[in-house]
C-alpha cells in the first residue's frame, strides 16, 4: 500500500476512535444527571470487550472464508488471535484488522440506548460479548466479506449473491444497532421513573461534534486510501449532515412550534446515518436530500415510539434504524451514475430489481438483529435478572452501582 494511502487511513482511524468519547458524551448528556457515568461506562466498555472478542474470534467470523460456501458466517479459525497481522502483508491487513474492531464496537455501543438507566453493568458486559459473536459477526460477514476468485474464498450473501449495495455499514452497523436497541428495550421494559429532559445539552453537542469528526473518518476511511472516493464521500457526508439538521428542526417547527438544540443534534446524526450506506452513489443535491429525509423520518419514528410507549431511551431505533433505511431506499431511486459508485437509481435508468434487493437486505437485517438480540437478552434474563433493582434505579446507577457521581453538589 502506498505511504499516502496508509497515512490517510491511520488519520481516519484516529478520527473514528473519537466516536467513542463522542457517543459517551452524546448519550450521557441526553440522560438525567444520575445515570450519565453509567452510560459513558457502557459505551466505553463496549470497545474494551469487543477488542478482546474480535481479536480472538471475531475477524474470522466477519471476513473469513464462508463456512460451507453459504455466505452466512466466516470461518472462526481464520485470523485467530490476529497472528497473520504480525508481519506486513503490503495490503494493509493489520490496519483493517484494527479498523474493523472499531466498526464492531461502535455498533454494540449504540445498542446501549435500549438499556439506559436500568441494566446491570455486569450483564451488559456479557451481553456485549454474546451480541458481537451472534449478531454483529454474521451480519458483518453478509455485508463486508467479499468473494476472492484468486483464493476461492466465498464472502457474504448480501454483498456477493444478492448484489446489495452498502458503502460503509448502513445495514451491519446502523440498522443492526437500531433493531437491537429496540429488542433490548422490549426485554428490559420501561424505566420506572419519568426520564425527564436531557440534563446537559452542551455535553450532548460536544458529543455530536466528535461523532461528526469520526464519521468523516468512518466513511472516508472506507474508501481505502487517499483517493477521489475519499474526497467524495466526505463531501456527501458533510452535505447529509447539513440536510439532517435542517430536516429535523423543520419537523420540530411544524409539529411543536419551535426548533431545539436537541433536535438539531439529533438531525445531524440522522443525516449522517442516512448517507453512510450510499455516500458513494448519490450526487451533492441527493446527499442533502438524503440527510433531510432521513432526519424527517427519524423525527416521525421518535413520535411513533413515544405513542407506543417503547423505552428506547436514546432513540437508536429511530435515529439509526429508520434513518439508515431511508438512506438506502432513497439511493434505490435517486442514485446518480455520475457519482464514483457508478450505481443508477430507478429514476436514472436503473432497474426495479434493485428495490427488491434493498428490501430483502433491510428485512433480513432487521428481522435477524431483533430476533437474535431479543433471544440473547431473554435467555440471559431467565438465567439471572439483567435489570437493576427498583431501589438502584431510583437512586441512579452512577451512585448505586459505580459509587460515583458526575456532579458533586458540594463543589458547586
Amino acid at each position: 500500500m502506498e505511504a499516502a494511502d496508509m497515512a490517510w487511513l491511520l488519520a481516519a482511524f484516529a478520527m473514528v476512535l473519537l466516536m467513542f468519547p463522542g457517543l459517551a458524551m452524546l448519550y450521557g448528556g441526553m440522560l438525567n444527571g444520575r445515570n450519565v457515568l453509567n452510560m459513558m461506562l457502557m459505551v466505553l466498555s463496549a470497545l474494551a470487550v469487543t477488542g478482546v472478542v474480535y481479536v480472538v474470534i471475531g475477524h474470522g467470523l466477519v471476513l473469513g472464508d464462508s463456512l460451507g460456501g453459504a455466505g452466512i458466517i466466516g470461518n472462526p479459525f481464520d485470523y485467530t488471535f490476529f497472528s497473520d497481522f504480525m508481519s506486513d502483508d503490503e495490503a494493509g491487513g493489520t490496519f483493517w484488522g484494527a479498523f474493523y474492531i472499531l466498526f464492531a464496537a461502535i455498533s454494540v455501543a449504540l445498542v446501549a440506548s435500549g438499556a439506559a438507566g436500568r441494566m446491570k453493568f455486569g450483564a451488559w458486559l456479557v451481553f456485549v460479548a454474546l451480541w458481537i459473536i451472534l449478531v454483529y459477526c454474521p451480519l458483518g460477514h453478509w455485508v463486508f466479506a467479499l468473494d476472492n476468485p484468486e483464493t476461492g474464498a466465498v464472502g457474504g450473501w448480501l454483498r456477493n449473491k444478492l448484489g446489495f449495495h452498502d458503502f460503509a455499514g448502513g445495514t451491519a452497523v446502523h440498522m443492526n444497532a437500531g433493531a437491537a436497541g429496540l429488542a433490548l428495550a422490549v426485554v428490559l421494559g420501561k424505566r420506572k421513573m419519568h426520564p425527564g429532559r436531557p440534563h446537559n445539552l452542551p455535553l450532548m453537542m460536544i458529543g455530536v461534534g466528535l461523532l461528526a469528526t469520526g464519521w468523516m473518518g468512518f466513511n472516508g476511511g472506507t474508501a481505502g486510501g487517499a483517493n477521489f472516493m475519499a474526497q467524495y464521500v466526505i463531501l456527501t457526508t458533510l452535505l447529509a449532515l447539513c440536510g439532517g439538521m435542517l430536516g429535523f428542526i423543520t419537523i420540530e417547527r411544524v409539529r411543536d412550534g419551535h426548533a431545539t438544540m436537541l433536535g438539531l443534534g439529533t438531525g445531524a446524526i440522522a443525516g449522517m446515518v442516512g448517507i453512510t450506506p450510499v455516500a458513494d452513489v448519490v450526487g451533492p443535491i441527493g446527499a442533502l436530500m438524503v440527510g433531510f429525509l432521513a432526519a424527517a423520518a427519524a423525527a416521525w419514528a421518535i413520535t411513533w415510539k413515544r405513542r407506543h410507549q417503547i423505552d428506547d431511551s436514546l432513540d437508536v431505533f429511530a435515529v439509526h434504524g429508520i434513518a439508515g433505511i431511508t438512506g438506502s431506499l432513497f439511493a434505490t431511486f435517486f442514485a446518480n451514475p455520475k457519482a464514483p459508485g457508478e450505481m443508477a437509481g430507478i429514476f436514472f435508468g436503473g432497474h426495479f430489481a434493485e428495490l427488491g434487493h434493498e428490501l430483502i437486505a433491510i428485512a433480513a437485517t432487521l428481522i435477524y438483529s431483533f430476533a437474535m438480540t431479543f433471544a440473547i437478552a431473554w435467555v440471559m434474563n431467565k438465567i439471572s435478572p439483567i435489570r437493576v433493582s427498583e431501589a438502584e434505579e431510583e437512586a441512579g446507577l452512577d451512585n448505586s452501582i459505580h459509587a460515583e457521581s458526575a456532579y458533586d453538589s458540594r463543589q458547586l
